[in-house]
Order: structure tokens, then sequence, then C-alpha cells
């Protein structure tokens, strides 16, 4: 690993950028005011920005619409509230992420309000700085969180990426708030079929803002880089088809997610909307009807409804995520793929190795049943990965493939756990020492090379990995491996992690 660890320090140690040196910043949204945090002198944070106008009222369940400029100063000292959601009891579903590592969920004291579209803008601050003598605008970094499209947000203790430009000084990271479960993906029969992915729609709106006002912040427009994890990263996929002739982006990065991850709606029959519009009584008229009616319910009602049912495992289940809709979400991505019709924008995919260890049912004495649990991730994660791949190879789209592998107890506390489902972010937002110690000092060196990995990627997609000794995929090639025995940094052939795919596991479907 000579040549990844020598081409980063010649990176780290010799490019110079800019940074901004005003906490007031003029956007299409009106004026902003941010803050310095003495834990990250170096870093200025712009938090809550609203990009949209309220979804809330007669804007509920519509896409979004740009935000009008507002007069005075907004004040970007605080995240805005999370889009509305709900947690199952851990007495009812425990689960890794509920007991062992609830960083990854938003904060307990965390505000929940409709009115829940903003930005969170994260850029280095230099306030000595001659602004007339920067040479560089900044890479940009869009972060868009997973939880399923039912759940998630910007405030996880885990997706704050201050240290991070604390270390790099040269990036911005910027996250958008989505809409998610039934206010992001109602699929309502009296809604327009294109308007059913709201949640997908709210993070296009969200890239156009940041389009349009990331250079008043030091960044680069023609250098935005589109990050997600899980349904993040199934979203940044949809939105590589979706918007082919204008992706706003340059590269693309997907953790343990694409569009062939097996995670659509089954309610072909558009029913689950009913029948929570029924409950509150709005089914006396049409589908239209319907929708208007339960717009006079308050989030926090519906929310709580669909929360006691859940917790209470009522039947039938209720489940609100992305549709098939034909514009946003489309059914035959290999097809799409082949015929050249996504934007063939540079890419980074990888997943974990035990993916499924976070997801399968709690057992915190055995763990789970542990080849089932890698049979799931090679079926769902692995395999719909290696799909996507092999397709965009045949279309010519470069792309860089991994496998984290990295354990580490404070990530990982029980012997059971491994390199679950996200375990990886904590390394890249270099957030993995917060809670349960520090960590190691390979827990230290893996995290800041997967960070300088996805900061060279961000500055040149196509030559920044390369130039450190990262190839991009052939199916002669490698694979890059991250935190396996006890290294930093290994490669391995991609055929050999790509055998398993060849043959449909025992009793499991492997999507197509």
């Amino acid at each position: 690993m000579v040549l990844f660890s020598a081409a980063l320090l010649a990176v780290v140690q010799f490019q110079t950028v800019a940074a901004i040196r005003s906490l007031t910043i003029d956007t299409t949204s009106g004026s902003v005011q941010g803050f310095i945090c003495d834990k990250t002198p170096n870093v200025a944070q712009f938090l809550g920005i609203p990009f949209a106008e309220p979804p809330v009222g007669a804007r509920r369940w519509l896409p979004p619409s740009p935000k009008s400029r507002e007069e005075g100063k907004i004040d970007a000292t605080s995240f805005g509230p999370s889009c509305p959601q709900f947690e199952i009891d851990a007495s009812v579903e425990p689960s890794v992420y509920l007991i062992d590592a609830p960083e990854f969920n938003i904060t307990p004291k965390d505000d929940q309000n409709e009115d829940c579209l903003s930005i969170n803008v994260w850029t280095p601050w230099d306030e000595t700085q001659n602004q007339g003598d920067a040479t560089e605008s900044l890479p940009v970094i869009v972060w868009l969180y997973g939880g399923g499209f039912t759940g998630g947000g910007a405030t996880s203790p885990y997706y704050n990426p201050t240290s991070w430009i604390e270390r790099s000084g040269k990036h911005i990271v910027v996250g958008i708030n989505y809409r998610v479960n039934i206010f992001g993906f109602p699929n309502a029969a009296g809604l327009p079929a294109g308007e059913q992915n709201l949640g997908i729609l709210d993070q296009r709106l969200g890239l156009e803002w940041i389009r349009d006002n990331i250079a008043k912040f030091g960044g680069d427009p023609d250098r935005i880089t589109l990050w997600g994890q899980s349904a993040g990263a199934m979203s940044v996929d949809y939105h590589n088809f979706a918007y082919p002739e204008d992706p706003i982006v340059s590269g693309l990065i997907m953790n343990s997610g694409v569009t062939k991850l097996p995670k659509i709606s089954a309610d072909v029959e558009q029913t689950n909307f009913t029948f929570v519009a029924d409950h509150f009584g709005c089914c006396k008229g049409s589908a239209a009807e319907e929708v208007e009616c339960l717009r006079n319910v308050s989030s926090s009602t519906i929310m709580s409804y669909l929360k006691a049912r859940a917790d209470n495992r009522t039947t039938p289940s209720l489940g609100f995520s992305q549709f098939v809709d034909n514009r946003i979400i489309f059914a035959d991505y290999t097809a799409r793929a082949l015929a050249g019709n996504f934007s063939r924008k540079p890419a980074i995919i990888g997943s974990t190795e035990s993916e499924a260890n976070g997801a399968m049912p709690y057992n915190r004495t055995y763990g789970p049943n542990q080849a089932l649990s890698d049979a799931l991730t090679t079926a769902f994660f692995l395999c719909p990965t290696v799909q996507t791949t092999q397709d965009r190879y045949t279309a010519n789209a470069t792309t860089f493939r991994y496998i984290y592998s990295g354990n580490f107890s404070n990530i990982s506390p029980l012997w059971w756990e491994g390199a679950y489902h996200a375990a990886e972010l904590p390394l890249i937002f270099g957030t993995y020492g917060i809670v349960r110690g520090e960590g190691t000092e390979l827990q230290k060196e893996l995290s800041e090379k997967m960070q300088d990995y996805w900061l060279a990627f961000a500055e040149d997609p196509v030559n920044g990995l390369p130039k450190l000794g990262w190839e991009s995929y052939k199916p002669s090639g490698n694979f890059v491996l991250f935190g396996k025995d006890n290294q930093a940094v290994t490669t391995v052939p991609a055929s050999k992690l790509e055998a398993p795919c060849h043959a449909k596991p025992s009793g499991l479907p492997l999507p197509a």
C-alpha cells in the first residue's frame, strides 16, 4: 500500500485552496447568518437554511416549490426540524441501531415538523484570509441520509462532517433534508402518477439550490458530488437515471444502495393511503377528495397513528416508500443502463461485508443466524451492486468498487456485529470516536484514508482516485477492501467477490 500512502500524503501537503471569511451569506432564500463552533474553529456552519416553501396545508403532498426570498436575516445557527417520522419502540423491535449504536438515529430531542425542507452547509473558514487571494473554488459533497425512505435526518450525531472539514480544509459538505414516510412517498390514488416520490423531488430542488448558491460559500458548482447511504444511495442512483441530461452533479457515491436494491413499495393497488384516510373519516368522496380531507389532519396525529400500529404490530402493516412512477423511479434499470439512458457520471459504489447483521432479529448474546445473514447480504446488497457495476461497465461508465470490512468495538460493541449496514459512515464523517472510546490507530488510519479517497473523487471524479492507486472497475481488476484483516486498505480480485452472484442463493430471491 506504499502507492496509496505516498500519493495521499502528497495531495494533503501541497494543494492549497480557498476558505470563506464571512458568516453572513446572501442566497436565493435570503441573507443567512452562520456560526463557528469552538471545537472546530476552522469550519463555518450554516444550518437549517430553507430551500423550499413549507409543504404544509394545501402544499402537503405537492412537489416542492422554490423558497421565495425572505426579508431580514435567516438564523442559520441551528438545525431545522426533521421531517415527520416515527421510531418503533426498542422493546417491540430491538435492533443494533436502537440499542447498541443509537448515534445513527436523529437525536431524541430533535424537533419534527412538516416545514422541514432545509439545507445544511459546512465550509472551511479563515477570517484572516484575504478574499481576493482565493484561487480555487472548493469541491462540494452533498449528503443524502438513509432511513428506508421512512425516516432519517440531519441531526444524527454520526453524520456531522465538521471534524472532516477541519482536517482537510479544502472541501464543503452540504446536507439536504427531504420528506419521508407518508408525507414523502404517499402513493395515493388521488395524486398524479408523477408526484408520488416527493422525497426525491425534494432532493432535486435541494440540488438546484446548491447549484445556484454554493459559489457564495466558496464552492464550485461544476464540482458537486452526490453521496448517499442506503436509501440515500438509492436516491443518488435514482437521480442518475431520472435526470440524465441535467444531473447537476459531476460524480456519484453510493454506499450500500443502488436502484436494483429490491426495496420498492408493494402497494400497487394504492390501498395504504386509503386505509389511513379511512381511519380519519376521509373516505367519503373521490380519491382526490380523500387527499384533500387528510390534509386537514395534523402530521403529528397521522404519525402517532402509524407508530401505534407499528408498535402493536397491527395488521395490515402500512408502509410508505418509493414507488415506480416511470418518471423518477423506473422498473427497467438494466435496460436503461445498457441503452445509455443515465448520466454516465463516474461513481464510487460499495457495500459492507456484513450488511444484514444489523437488520436480523436481535439476539444480544448469540447474534444472528450468520449463514442466513450472509446470504441476505449477498442477495440484497452485494449482487445488486455487482449487477449495477457490470451494467455501468458495459455502458462505458467509470466505476470505483469497494467493500468495507472494518470491525471496531466503538461502532460494533457486540462480538457478532462486525461491518453491519452503515458501520463505515462514522469513519468517513470522522465521528467514530464520539462515544464508546476514541478508537484505535488502525481506525484513525482507515478513517483518514477513506476521507481522502472521497475527497480525491470529489476533486476529480475521473482521475482523482487513479492518482492514489485506486483503479476503476474492470472484470479482470480489483475491488478495494477497507479494514480487512487489520489493514486499512487492501485489494481483492473482482472475480472473487462477484463469484457468489453467479448462482442463486438457496431459498432467496436474487434481484434481476
